[in-house]
C-alpha cells in the first residue's frame, strides 16, 4: 500500500494503532481491497512521493474489504454521486500498525534486488497504490527493512499465501 507522506505516513500509524484505508478510487486497487485483501495478510507500508521512496514499514490487514462511506457524503473529496447504497463502488480496509522499519527501503535498493525484478512497484508507469507482492518478493523487503545483509532471509513475520493459493501479501501504500 503506498501513501504520500503528507497524508499520512508508517509513524502516523503507529501512533493510531489502526486505521481506514479509504479514498482508493482506482477500480484494479479498489478490486485487490474488495475481493483479495483479508484480515491477517501482511501489508508493505509505502512512503511515494517521499525523499527518497520506499517502504516504511509493516501493517496488518484487520478488517477485509467494505464499503468506502465517503463515496455517499457529498462535498466530501471522496464523493461519488453515482455510487448507490445498494450497490456500493468503492470499497475500504482497515490495516493495523505492525512494525517502523529502523530506515527506509528506498525505491532504488528494490530495484537493484535480486528476487524483486518483477515487483509491481518497480516498473516503469506503476501507480496504483494497492498492489500485489508474492511471498517470497514480501520474505526479501522485511529482510532489508530489518537490516539484514542480502540473502540471509532468516524468520521473518508469517506472510502466507491466502486459502485459495493466490498471493495474499499487499504492498501498502
Amino acid at each position: 500500500m503506498k501513501c504520500e507522506p503528507a497524508a499520512y505516513t508508517i509513524d502516523d500509524l503507529k501512533r493510531d494503532k489502526k486505521t481506514s484505508w479509504e479514498g482508493v478510487r482506482n477500480y484494479q486497487a479498489r478490486n485487490f481491497m474488495r475481493d483479495r485483501m483479508q484480515v491477517g495478510d501482511p501489508v508493505l507500508f509505502y512512503a511515494s512521493n517521499a525523499d527518497p521512496s520506499g517502504v516504511t514499514g509493516l501493517a496488518r490487514i484487520s478488517r477485509a474489504g467494505y464499503p468506502d462511506e465517503y463515496q455517499w457524503k457529498p462535498g466530501h473529496k471522496y464523493y461519488d454521486p453515482d455510487a448507490d447504497r445498494g450497490t456500493p463502488v468503492w470499497y475500504m480496509v482497515d490495516i493495523e500498525f505492525v512494525e517502523r522499519f529502523p530506515q527506509i527501503v528506498p525505491l532504488e535498493t528494490l530495484k537493484q534486488t535480486k528476487g524483486l525484478e518483477d515487483m509491481m512497484v518497480i516498473k516503469k508507469g506503476s501507480r496504483l497504490s494497492v498492489q500485489p507482492v508474492s511471498k517470497a518478493e514480501y520474505d526479501i523487503v522485511v529482510t532489508l527493512g530489518r537490516g539484514h545483509r542480502k540473502g540471509d532471509h532468516g524468520a521473518s513475520e508469517k506472510s502466507s499465501l491466502n486459502r485459495k493459493g493466490k498471493k495474499g501479501v499487499k504492498l501498502a501504500t
